[in-house]
C-alpha cells in the first residue's frame, strides 16, 4: 500500500480541495511534461565518465572550452572569394574581388570581408582544409561528415542520402553534451534557424543518431522562408513556458506528490538509488520553472547597438541569438547558415552568379554576423571559453564555368571543391592572429599541413577535454570512436 504523507494537495486556484484520485493521476502528467528532459539529463550523467584520459591531455587547448558556437556555413563558400585571395591567375581563376589587408599583417582577405579583416587578430584561418570524396561531392553527404566525423556507405552518384536514421552516427554536438552534462538549468544543445537541408533531404547529420533522441538538439526555427529577414523577432518557444493555468508553484507540489509517491516504494527507490532520478527530475523540472532558456531566447533584451553590431538580418541575428544562450548555460549552439544548400540569393552554393550575389547578399551577412559575434564575445570575455568554428562542408572549384560534381555554371560560377577550403576558430585558447597551412598558387591544394574535417572535429573535442578515441557503442552494440582522427593541437596557442 503506497502511503501518502504531507500537506493536503492544495493549489491557489482549488484551496478547497483535498488529495484526490484525480491530484494522484495528475502526477502522470507532471511525468510526461519532465520526462524528456529528465532522462536528457540522467543519459548525459550516465556517460560522462566515458571521456577517459587522454594522452593529449597536456598539450595545448585541452579542456579549455565550455561551450561552442558552430557557425556552419552550408552551401560551400568560395574560399578564394572570402579568405585566401590568389593573384596574377587567369581570369578563369582570379577573384573579382581586390584583396585587402587585415588588422595582421600577412592575413589578407577580399574586400567582401572588411570587417572581419579588422578582427583578424581574434582567430585562426586555417587555409588547407582538404579531403578526398568518395560520393561526397555534394552537399548531403558532405555534411553529414563534416557533423558527424563518418562517411555512409548508402550514398548515391549525386552524392545524396538517405533521410535522418536512428541509425546515423550522432552529431559532435550531440556527442559533446552526453559526455559534457549540464550544470545549469539550460538547453544543453541548440540549433537555429533551419535544418541542415538539400533538396528534400532535411536534418542529415543533425540529429544524435543511435545516441537517441534525448540528445537531440532543441530546433529553434522560426517561421517564415529562408528570404525573411526577421523571422528571428517571431521566436516561439511555448514548449518552454508554463500553460496559464499552472503556477509554477503548482507544479512543484505535484513534483512533491511524485516525491511522496516515490518514498513510498522502498523497493523501488532502493533499485534505482544508483541513478539520482529525484536529481534529472529537479532538473528537468528546474529548466521549466526557471524561465532561463525563455530568457536566453528574448532578442528585445539587447541594446539597439548590440543588435545592429551583429546585422538585421536572420543570420546576424542568430549569431547574436547563439551568443545569448551560450551566455545563459548551453553548452552546444549550431546556427546553420539561413538558405538551403541547393539554391539562389544568399546561397553560398555559387553556381551562377557568384560575383553579384556574394557581393551584395551573402558576403555583407557573413562579414557583419561573424565579425560582431567575435567581437562582442571577446568584450564581454566569453571568448576565452566559448570556441567558435565557421566551416562549410567544401569550398568552390578554382576554375570557373567548370563541373565537377554534374551541376552546370556560369561563367562566374564555381562548382564543389573538397580538395582546398578554409575554415575559421576562435576562442578557447586557439591561437589569435594566426593562419595554419597554407593553399597551392591557384587554391587547388593544401601546400602546408592539411587538415582533414575529421581532425577538425578531434580538435573540437580535444577542447572540451574529450578524448576523440573515445568510444561510444552504436546501434548494433559495437563500439566506435568518436571520430578516428587526431587533433591538431597547433591550432592552440
Amino acid at each position: 500500500m503506497i502511503i501518502v504523507p504531507g500537506q493536503s494537495g492544495k493549489d491557489l486556484c482549488d484551496p478547497q480541495l483535498g488529495t484526490t484520485r484525480r491530484d494522484i493521476l495528475r502526477v502522470g502528467g507532471s511525468g510526461l511534461m519532465g520526462v524528456g528532459l529528465g532522462t536528457l539529463f540522467q543519459l548525459q550523467a550516465a556517460t560522462a565518465r566515458a571521456a577517459g584520459a587522454s594522452p593529449s591531455k597536456t598539450a595545448p587547448g585541452w579542456g579549455k572550452a565550455k561551450s561552442i558556437i558552430m557557425v556552419y556555413l552550408q552551401g560551400g563558400p568560395s574560399h578564394l572569394d572570402l579568405w585566401d585571395p590568389k593573384d596574377d591567375l587567369p581570369e578563369n581563376v582570379r577573384s573579382q574581388f581586390k584583396r585587402i589587408n587585415s588588422k595582421v599583417p600577412g592575413i589578407d582577405f577580399t574586400e567582401i570581408l572588411p570587417k572581419l579583416a579588422q578582427v583578424s587578430d581574434k582567430f585562426t584561418l586555417v587555409r588547407s582544409m582538404s579531403y578526398t570524396p568518395n560520393g561526397l561531392f555534394n552537399h548531403t553527404a558532405a555534411i553529414y561528415q563534416m557533423m558527424t566525423g563518418y562517411t555512409t556507405d548508402k550514398v548515391s552518384p549525386s552524392g545524396q542520402l538517405e533521410p535522418p536514421s536512428p541509425k546515423d552516427f550522432p552529431n559532435f554536438g550531440s556527442q559533446i553534451v552526453r559526455l559534457r552534462p549540464q550544470t545549469v538549468p539550460m538547453l544543453p544543445f541548440v540549433m537555429l534557424p533551419r535544418p541542415l537541408q538539400e533538396s528534400n533531404v532535411v536534418g542529415k547529420g543533425g540529429t544524435a543518431g543511435f545516441l537517441g533522441k534525448a540528445f537531440d538538439p532543441y530546433t529553434l526555427f522560426p517561421d517564415g522562408d529562408d528570404m525573411d529577414m526577421t523571422k528571428m523577432d517571431r521566436i516561439k518557444v511555448d514548449d518552454l513556458q508554463l500553460r496559464p493555468e499552472v503556477f509554477a508553484l503548482r507544479l512543484q507540489r505535484r513534483a512533491k506528490l511524485r516525491d511522496a509517491l516515490s518514498a513510498g516504494m522502498k523497493a523501488v527507490d532502493e533499485a534505482v538509488a544508483d541513478y539520482k532520478l529525484d536529481e534529472y527530475y529537479d532538473r528537468a523540472l528546474s529548466l521549466v520553472v526557471s524561465g532561463r532558456a525563455r530568457d536566453a531566447f528574448n532578442l528585445s533584451a539587447e541594446d539597439e547597438p548590440t543588435r545592429d553590431l551583429y546585422g538585421r538580418n536572420t543570420f546576424g541575428q542568430s549569431c547574436l541569438l547563439a551568443r545569448r544562450v551560450i551566455e545563459a548555460g548551453a553548452r552546444v549552439v549550431e546556427v546553420i547558415w539561413p538558405k538551403v544548400a541547393n539554391s539562389d540569393n544568399h546561397s553560398w552554393d555559387h553556381h551562377i552568379g557568384l560575383t553579384e550575389r556574394m557581393k551584395d547578399k551573402s558576403g555583407p551577412m557573413l562579414d557583419q554576423g561573424l565579425s560582431g559575434l567575435l567581437t562582442d564575445l571577446d568584450r564581454r570575455g566569453m571568448l576565452d571559453e566559448t570556441l567558435v568554428v565557421a566551416v562549410g562542408e567544401f569550398g568552390r572549384s578554382p576554375r570557373k564555368g567548370v563541373s565537377t560534381s554534374g551541376n552546370g555554371n556560369s561563367p562566374d560560377g564555381r562548382d564543389h571543391w573538397p580538395y582546398c577550403y578554409t575554415a575559421l576558430l576562435a576562442g578557447a585558447g586557439i591561437r589569435r592572429g594566426h593562419v595554419h597551412g597554407s593553399s597551392d598558387k591557384t587554391g587547388s591544394a593544401p601546400l602546408t599541413d592539411p587538415v582533414h574535417p575529421g581532425e577538425l572535429l578531434a580538435s573540437i573535442y580535444h577542447a572540451f577535454g574529450i578524448d576523440p578515441a573515445t568510444m561510444v557503442m552504436n546501434h548494433l552494440n559495437q563500439p566506435r570512436e568518436l571520430v578516428k582522427a587526431e587533433a591538431v593541437t597547433r591550432l592552440f596557442g
